[in-house]
């Protein structure tokens, strides 16, 4: 499995438009190579050289199997098209929550999920919430990293 962006390389730099001194929108992605048996995918993007700490910056999950990309921009709305659910990132919010490192470039890890079951459940979980609800429904995981700065 193989989660790409069209903006920029794995371990590349993300372009300004998709931080906080850009336009603010989601990065957009393209998902290859899913696994036979996937019912539904989940994504989870994250800062591990946030100051206080692990900061995640996107929550979303119950993407159809066949979906092949995420198109820059997807709407801060808890529920989206064919019943995609979004949840909380660390700034308190629904959707993403773009880069805006304070002090120095860091690393911004996208991690797609192949799961063998839609999750039933509501829109705005937290990522420990939704991790503990993909437990045993993970098939097949695929990362891509970008570094950003303000």
């Amino acid at each position: 499995m193989l989660i790409q962006s069209p903006a920029f390389e794995n371990g590349g730099v993300i372009p300004a438009k998709y931080g906080c001194r850009g336009e603010d929108l989601s990065i957009p992605l393209s998902f290859r190579g899913i696994p036979e048996g996937t019912r539904s995918l989940a994504l989870i993007m994250k800062d591990p050289d946030a100051p206080g700490g692990l900061f995640v910056h996107w929550v979303i999950y119950n993407m159809p199997a066949s979906l092949g990309e995420l198109p820059e921009g997807i709407p801060p709305e808890p529920t989206l098209a064919e019943g995609i659910r979004q949840g909380i990132n660390d700034f308190g919010r629904i959707g993403y929550g773009s880069p805006c490192p304070p002090d120095r470039p860091h690393r911004y890890y996208l991690k797609l999920y192949a799961l063998d079951t839609p999750l039933p459940l509501e829109p705005g979980l937290n990522r420990e919430q939704l991790l503990a609800a993909m437990r045993g429904h993970v098939i097949d995981e695929a990362e891509l990293m970008g570094i950003y700065e303000r």
